[in-house]
C-alpha cells in the first residue's frame, strides 16, 4: 500500500469525524476538550466490555445450560 493513501485516508476519516460531530465549528480549546471527553467516554466504554461482557456470557450459558438440562460439568 501506498503511504500517501493511507495518510489521505485517515485524514478523510478524521474530517468526517469532524463532519459528524459537528465540533469543525467549535474553538481550539473545546475541540481539545470534546475530543478528550470522547476518547475517555470510549475508553471506558471498550473497559467495560472487556472486563463484564465475558462474565455476563458466562453466567447466561450456565443460566441457559441448566434450563435446557444440560448437567452441570462438576457432576461428570
Amino acid at each position: 500500500m501506498d503511504v500517501k493513501r493511507v495518510k489521505d485516508y485517515i485524514y478523510w476519516l478524521y474530517y468526517q469525524y469532524l463532519l459528524v460531530t459537528c465540533s469543525y465549528v467549535l474553538e481550539p480549546w473545546e475541540q481539545s476538550m470534546f475530543h478528550t471527553i470522547t476518547v475517555t467516554v470510549v475508553a471506558m466504554v471498550v473497559y467495560t466490555a472487556y472486563v463484564f461482557v465475558p462474565i455476563h456470557v458466562r453466567l447466561a450459558l450456565e443460566f441457559f445450560s441448566q434450563i435446557f438440562g444440560a448437567r452441570p460439568d462438576s457432576a461428570v
